[in-house]
């Protein structure tokens, strides 16, 4: 399959390149290189671009007979877009009905949106279900849903394919070190974990020691990006195979606390990283863990590389590496 991936060389999206790749596909990258990297996608085309510009995804469509489209191309800043919603609705929504309008005016069917578990809000059940009612309680997942319901609409009406994958804890690196996450700012527990021994900042804070968990710190569903990517393949291979559209949850179906993850840091990294206590963040649920049964019986995928062990490992493999990003 010839694949346009929008946003392809950001942090999900560059290593979907590879594991599209490696899957024996051809992607084509646009990235308007806002915050993705161009060190990111050394082994495949990167087109600078936006996807509202009409004219140029059509001559990408049309020069690399595209089949399919991934979207990754969106703002991830929950605090942001409270505070800025409309940059959040342009590029997170208007810009993926733009790319949607030209991939139907080139004949392109096919998909795989980047969507998130912040559709589903606080929600009332854990593990999470795709059935889930949702209600985001933040700009970024609404932005989310909008689209989400509008392919909903669009398969309903039309011929249109689609898959909407609902990540929960993206984490890790590729475990050949060549790429991995490099946000600025970072607001991810994970990497801001390994700035301690980096020496970019003496503790990290813990948000929050009385939660209803075993520890008293939240706990998520963390998930390696490497089984993220390898499931952006898996529901484009479903789709050609006459698959239905919908969404899927990805996750492990287990979680770990914060308290966990700080603790894993300090074995791999054999830093002491000191931990400070700070107060609750207010919309922070105790518990987000995914169902993801949905996705191994339906498309055939199951997290394989998401212990927290090898998670923490790939990560301070790359920021021990890249400790300025790329």
């Amino acid at each position: 399959m010839n694949v346009l991936v929008a946003g392809g060389a950001g942090y999900i999206g560059s290593h979907t390149v590879f594991a599209l790749l490696e899957a024996g596909h051809v992607p084509v990258v646009l990235d308007s290189l806002e915050n993705g990297h161009p060190e990111a996608v050394p082994d495949a085309e990167l087109i600078h671009g936006n996807v509202m510009d009409h004219e140029l995804v059509s001559r990408v469509c049309r020069q690399f007979s595209i089949q399919a489209v991934m979207h990754f191309a969106a703002y991830i800043e929950v605090g942001e877009s409270m505070v800025d919603p409309m940059r959040y609705f342009a590029n997170n929504t208007m810009a993926v009905m733009s790319l949607l309008k030209t991939m139907r005016e080139n004949g392109i069917d096919k998909f795989i949106f980047s969507s998130t578990a912040a559709v589903y809000g606080q929600p009332d059940r854990t593990p999470i279900p795709e059935d889930e009612p949702k209600k985001p309680i933040n700009v970024y997942g609404h932005s989310k849903l909008m689209v989400e319901d509008a392919c909903a609409w669009l398969a309903k009406l039309t011929g249109f394919k689609y898959v909407a994958l609902r990540y929960f804890n993206a984490c890790g690196a590729h475990p050949s070190g060549r790429i991995g996450e490099d946000h600025k700012p970072e607001s991810h527990l994970i990497p801001l974990i390994l700035q301690v021994p980096l020496g970019k900042r003496e503790s990290i804070a813990i948000y929050g020691e009385d939660y209803d968990t075993p520890d008293g710190t939240c706990v998520r569903d963390y998930i390696h990006v490497c089984d993220l990517a390898s499931a952006h393949v898996a529901a484009m291979e479903f789709l050609v195979r006459g698959g239905e559209s919908g969404p899927f949850n990805l996750g492990t179906g287990r979680g770990y606390s914060v308290r966990e993850i700080v603790d894993c840091a300090r074995k791999v990294t054999g830093h002491p990283i000191p931990a400070a206590t700070a107060p609750r963040r207010a919309g922070d649920p105790a518990r987000l863990i995914a169902n993801p049964s949905k996705a191994a019986g339906t498309l055939g995928w199951k997290a394989s590389g998401s212990d927290l062990e090898t998670i923490v490992s790939s990560a301070w493999l790359w920021h021990s590496g890249h400790p300025d990003g790329y």
